[in-house]
């Protein structure tokens, strides 16, 4: 794709995508992804005559980018659809460059699906769990943070920088108390545990993941049980962490080894402790001044599960504003 400014006052600026079959992917089928575009950048006149793009107004340069960007995807085999043009026009708003973001992969499933972010949001989080010890990713429901934690884990373990994954997370609702439910111990604890069953369901299948469960190189095991342990060339995630209490969390930080890394996910406005204090509420005022700790806070605009769930988070959060 090519681009040069026609006019520099008028603020109208020419591209030209070289390849046809790129262009009908840019536009979309009845060009409605062209239409969300004009929709976000109502200011914005956009002119398509065959496989030239023209575009005058106040944002003409940013919209030019934005193509520029799409265009990268698309050539790294990526379709696009709504949601994906919606999520890159966030981006370039916040000056984030989408291609970067979405070319990233994490690790490839079972099925050979590149796992990647889909958000800038996500991108911060998937780079600081590469680049340190430990990181908190703190955001509500929908932006992704217990599976990508889970994909990096697999990641880690297929380079063979650690030697196995531990999964953990409080089973508050059961008080850590777990002898009234029947069965054996991952029975009692399963219902727990299963959205991280699910993310490794995914990413190694559901026989993968039985085989390196079975052998110890995966173990997924309530909170309560890390106690008294040091965790050793090991990715370690606790899941649901704004459910630990302020002792639990210290515990929990506390059980991490040489050549471990550890990712601690949770959100601040999904308290089920009763009145108790939250572990994760002031765990980045205690842990600011420390090295290898990083904070990634997720919001509405990371959600990647139906648009409606992104506009949910959205209204609670102009509530609590």
């Amino acid at each position: 794709m090519s681009g040069d400014a026609v006019s520099n006052d008028t603020l109208t600026v020419t591209t030209y995508v070289t390849n046809t079959h790129l262009m009908v992917g840019l536009l979309g089928p009845r060009d409605e992804h062209l239409r969300i575009i004009e929709r976000s950048y109502p200011d914005s006149k956009i002119r398509v005559q065959g496989n030239q793009i023209s575009v005058a107004g106040p944002d003409a340069a940013k919209v030019l980018r934005l193509f520029d960007e799409l265009v990268v995807v698309l050539e790294s085999g990526q379709a696009l659809d709504p949601v994906k043009i919606g999520r890159t026009v966030d981006m370039v708003d916040d000056n984030v460059r989408p291609s970067e973001v979405l070319r990233h992969e994490v690790v490839r499933s079972v099925k050979g699906k590149a796992i990647r972010p889909s958000t800038a949001g996500q991108k911060r989080y998937t780079d600081a769990i590469e680049s340190n010890i430990i990181t908190f990713g703190i955001g509500p429901a929908g932006t992704g943070k217990s599976y990508l934690a889970v994909a990096a884990a697999v990641q880690a373990l297929h380079r063979r920088q650690v030697q196995r994954i531990v999964l953990t997370r409080p089973a508050v609702e059961a008080g850590e108390h777990l002898g009234f439910l029947p069965g054996d111990l991952m029975a009692k604890v399963d219902p727990y545990l299963r959205p991280l069953y699910d993310a490794l369901y995914d990413l190694v299948g559901p026989e993968g993941a039985q085989r390196l469960i079975a052998n110890g190189t995966i173990e997924v095991a309530p909170l309560a049980f890390m106690r008294g342990r040091t965790l050793n060339d090991a990715f370690i995630i606790l899941d649901e962490a704004q459910n630990t209490t302020p002792e639990q969390m210290k515990m929990f930080l506390t059980r991490i080894g040489f050549n471990a890394k550890a990712v601690v996910t949770g959100d601040v406005t999904q308290i089920d402790l009763n009145g108790k204090p939250s572990g994760l509420v002031r765990i980045e005022h205690i842990l600011s001044d420390v090295n290898d700790i990083a904070f990634v806070h997720l919001g509405a605009k990371d959600v990647v599960r139906h648009r409606i769930v992104a506009d949910i988070v959205a209204a609670y959060d102009r509530n609590n504003s």
